[in-house]
């Protein structure tokens, strides 16, 4: 927890003008503008909060050491993993769940759809001016497993809960309406759909490997809007190119994935570009996020989103 901060001007560093235009109404708060990258500027020892680059590099740890005062990293990102190692002692860690949870979900829905509905064919036969039918499969009485019981697949087991899915949320470790990863032998063979919205970390890296895919039942559709190493993109590959699973991908392992990588070319795969935060939107999200945080601050609140213990 940080100091009281209510008769005090709390000195925050950001990395461009329009965080500081977005937060210059802020009361009792100097800012100074800063990526790291360059020299320091008059002033950077007083900073107290620092709001990191979204999708930017990560401030090395002679830059950290350039603000003694500090005691907040607030991330925009739900991501934390680069920054674990650059947190001094005594300084508190914040993501940014709520930024982009909704945009994520509602890609990974989106995505989850196009698969099941066959879109993209649709589309195909527009492009060639053809009307042709197709039966597709559809979500009613689906068992969905969604792994990460986080703000992003909270709001995807909302949403599908109207097309009568069956929705278990599953964590790493069992709690109140949520199953844990230990569960996963017998939910995998009855899941036709998993969607993936969990940190990467050590326990998650590989995860979905060829076991954990091989024991989906045929037809089955993986979503991963999380980070791709946490799927085998080779076993993945064996498995979508035989057609019996299918995959809506918005990350990858390699990531950008090479243009002449053979998932670009399997059917039952659709992809894109690491895009689930990628709306317009985000920026005044994210500054929402950060005004609330600068007002627990000086009210000696407790933070949001602090990230403590094993991440």
């Amino acid at each position: 927890m940080l100091a009281h901060y209510s008769q005090t001007v709390i000195t925050v560093c950001v990395p461009s003008e329009g965080e500081r235009t977005a937060l210059s109404q802020e009361p009792d708060v100097a800012i100074l503008v800063w990526k790291g990258e360059t020299a320091p500027p008059p002033g950077i020892e007083a900073t107290q909060v620092l709001l990191a680059p979204y999708m930017g590099e990560v401030f090395s740890h002679e830059a950290i050491a350039a603000m003694p005062s500090l005691r907040l990293i607030q991330l925009l990102s739900a991501g934390v993993g680069p920054w674990l190692d650059r947190v001094p002692p005594g300084v508190t860690l914040c993501n940014g769940r709520g930024v982009h949870g909704g945009s994520t979900a509602e890609l990974a829905v989106a995505g989850l759809l196009s698969v099941l509905r066959g879109l993209p064919g649709f589309a195909r036969d527009q492009a060639a001016g053809r009307w042709q039918e197709r039966w597709t499969a559809d979500l009613d009485g689906a068992e969905v497993l969604l792994l990460g019981a986080g703000d992003i697949n909270q709001r995807v087991a909302a949403s599908l809960a109207p097309f009568g899915a069956r929705c278990t949320l599953v964590a790493r470790t069992a709690r109140d309406g949520i199953r844990s990863v230990a569960d996963l032998p017998d939910l995998l063979p009855h899941a036709r759909v998993v969607v993936l919205a969990l940190p990467l970390t050590d326990a998650t890296r590989g995860l979905v490997d060829a076991s954990f895919l091989a024991a989906l039942p045929d037809g089955a559709i993986v979503v991963n809007v999380a980070r791709g190493g946490i799927v085998d993109t080779d076993a993945l590959l064996v498995q979508t190119q035989s057609g019996r699973l299918s995959a809506f991908l918005d990350v990858t392992d390699p990531e950008p994935l090479p243009h002449d990588h053979p998932l670009w070319t399997v059917p039952s795969v659709q992809i894109t570009p690491h895009v689930g935060g990628g709306t317009r939107g985000w920026h005044d999200r994210g500054m929402r996020l950060m005004r609330d945080q600068l007002a627990r601050l000086r009210a000696g609140e407790t933070l949001v989103n602090v990230i403590t213990g094993d991440y």
